[in-house]
């Protein structure tokens, strides 16, 4: 086997790097973001399946509902997970089957549901959210407290930076 079959493929940032054409410095900082989120993200629903039986998604919406004890409609959700109300319907079937949602009609609207956590669904995500805490703690470990404090600061920026132009650009 030669060399080059040897070596880890390449992630897109390091692609760029190691290319001959120039790219600009903000680009290198967007892959290096989205190399980060896909690694974390890839070991994080490795977990939430294995040990689980839950897919990130199906996370996700219990986080959202673990906020609000009186639940959410279909449509509160999608704008909070940025999704479909049909993504978010057949999430809901899931979780409703399995006990850990459950429907009732909105008081103030009676053409509307609203989801909510059982009593199972709220251990349930419990025991996820801890277990993911840790994941992620475990992820970020080689990092001093230091060193995240001023990854938090810099990453404001770049947030602040996005949204400025977003702004900049409806108008």
């Amino acid at each position: 086997m030669s060399q080059a079959n040897l070596r880890p493929p390449l992630d897109a940032e390091t692609k760029v790097a190691e290319s001959l054409v120039s790219h600009k410095a903000e680009l290198r900082l967007w892959l290096r973001l989205f190399t980060c989120t896909t690694l974390i993200e890839v070991e994080v629903r490795k977990r939430l399946r294995t040990q689980f039986g839950e897919t990130l998604p199906r996370f996700d919406l219990m986080a959202q509902l673990e906020r609000v004890e009186d639940g959410m409609t279909l449509g509160e959700i999608s704008k909070r997970m940025m999704v479909s109300a049909g993504n978010v319907t057949s999430l809901v079937e899931r979780l409703v089957q399995n006990g850990h949602l459950e429907r009732r009609t909105d008081p103030k609207d009676r053409r509307s549901q609203r989801i909510r956590l059982t009593a199972a669904g709220r251990a349930h995500f419990g025991r996820m959210a801890a277990s993911h805490e840790e994941w992620v703690a475990e992820l970020l470990a080689d990092l001093k407290p230091k060193e995240i404090a001023a990854a938090l600061a810099e990453l404001e920026k770049v947030k602040h930076s996005v949204r400025r132009a977003l702004r900049g650009g409806r108008q």
